[in-house]
């Protein structure tokens, strides 16, 4: 959505994890309050029509408001946290299939939006898991999600977590990552020095997206497996019609 205007409050939802006494934590706790109901009234749990009927997600749907309403209107950042998108579809169906690729290991679901990767590899028994969204509404959709699954939320952490130290993670997640080039190879720089660091194993969602399959990472990975997306998972995605998951190999 474009032309959108942001409220004061959203930008002291990313504090929801650093909460102070006094005054600022009142205010916080009203922030998290207002964008837990308006994401309440403005998204609907969905289920069954993705590749991981097993999980409840608030998203956006045809019968929500602001499927159709003027973008002026939205008062937040894009709700990228609101879509439940093809890339993170696969990589959580991957995840929920074989689970012992996280189980009891320390998780890093970068660019979660709406935390399903993050609730799945919770729910495969990983031992620490972290979402990071620099929007910090998929912080609290993720809250919400998690609670939606009878599950503890996972630590929300709103920062660019690549601008930070390479991460001392056992496994990093990226689902739909790959949509802007620069992005991309930001990602590519930083995921090397993860690796190179710390041993991370990394891997990645994506539908095929042209630019992640242009980009130079691709020649580096190596294919795990192939899913068919639902119909209705198709027409929200301009005809996509497969998602897949790699895993990211720089020794190839």
């Amino acid at each position: 959505m474009k032309g959108r205007k942001v409220l004061i409050c959203s930008d002291s939802v990313s504090a929801l994890y650093s909460i102070q006494s006094g005054s600022s934590h009142t205010f916080r706790r009203r922030c998290v309050s207002h964008s837990r109901r308006f994401i309440g009234e403005n998204t609907e749990v969905v289920g069954e029509q993705s590749l991981t009927p097993e999980l409840r997600l608030r998203l956006f749907t045809p019968s929500c408001r602001f499927w159709t309403e003027r973008p002026e209107l939205w008062p937040y950042e894009d709700p990228y946290w609101a879509i439940y998108w093809p890339g993170g579809q696969a990589l959580s169906r991957f995840l929920l299939d074989h689970p012992a690729v996280c189980r009891g290991q320390t998780v890093l679901d970068l660019g979660s939006g709406c935390g399903a990767s993050a609730i799945a590899a919770i729910l495969c028994g990983a031992a620490h898991v972290v979402a990071n969204d620099i929007d910090p509404m998929a912080a609290v959709a993720t809250h919400m999600n998690s609670e939606l699954n009878g599950l503890q939320p996972p630590v929300c952490l709103t920062h660019n977590i690549m601008g930070s130290p390479p991460a001392a993670f056992h496994l990093i997640l990226l689902g739909d990552m790959f949509y802007d080039q620069s992005l991309a190879t930001s990602l590519h720089s930083w995921l090397n020095r993860c690796m190179e660091t710390h041993g991370t194993k990394v891997l990645i969602g994506d539908p095929g997206r042209a630019q992640f399959e242009e980009h130079a990472i691709r020649r580096l990975l190596r294919p795990l497996a192939q899913f068919e997306l639902p119909d209705s998972v198709r027409e929200e995605n301009y005809g996509l019609s497969c998602s897949g998951v790699w895993s990211y190999t720089p020794e190839l």
